[in-house]
């Protein structure tokens, strides 16, 4: 057990927590967590290329443990109303879609080894942003600060939720074309 694996099952301590606090309205609490969440996805990976502890192991826990993240945060601002369902539809579906193309090649005896493409990796960033958006944005209301103008301007959340819809769906025929690709081979 690497000191990254152990930052990274801590940060998927914390997805529960955060959603614990999305459920009861404690925003300010939830945007911190999601913060630190966020943050120990950079250190671990840092400290794992820095000091040459990457592990299979760790590359799993590190892929498990950012997925567990925004999925349950995504849904948890769906039930919250803090996001469109359709958008939160839209990005648990692609994930859902792409871990069943996987089972399918498996049971198919064609495993398909995946890697993280670089549109994968933007809508990533671009899911982070729109997540740490939406709980900055409640969580200033919830602390009496009122409404920040540039996180509550219209278009700054907007334009995050277009840019992971139209990320989301780029993402998804990327894979379901290498994906087909390998079957077909």
């Amino acid at each position: 057990m690497t000191i990254p694996n152990v930052i990274t099952i801590l940060r998927l301590l914390l997805v529960p927590a955060i959603v614990v606090m999305i459920g009861s309205g404690a925003w300010l609490g939830a945007f911190l967590l999601f913060v630190t969440a966020g943050a120990s996805d950079g250190i671990d990976g840092y400290i794992a290329r820095r000091f040459d502890m990457r592990s299979e192991l760790g590359a799993y826990l590190d892929a498990f443990a950012d997925k567990a993240l925004l999925v349950s945060i995504f849904i948890s601002l769906a039930i919250a109303k803090a996001l469109p369902e359709w958008v939160v539809i839209l990005v648990v579906s692609r994930d859902v879609l792409i871990l069943m193309a996987i089972m399918i090649s498996w049971l198919m005896a064609r495993p398909v080894d995946i890697h993280p493409l670089k549109v994968s990796k933007i809508n990533t960033v671009a899911q982070i942003v729109l997540a740490a958006l939406v709980l900055a944005e409640r969580s200033m209301v919830g602390v009496g600060f009122g409404k920040s103008v540039i996180i509550t301007a219209p278009w700054v959340i907007q334009s995050a939720m277009i840019s992971v819809v139209i990320l989301t769906v780029v993402s998804a025929g990327a894979y379901l074309t290498l994906w087909l690709r390998h079957m077909g081979d």
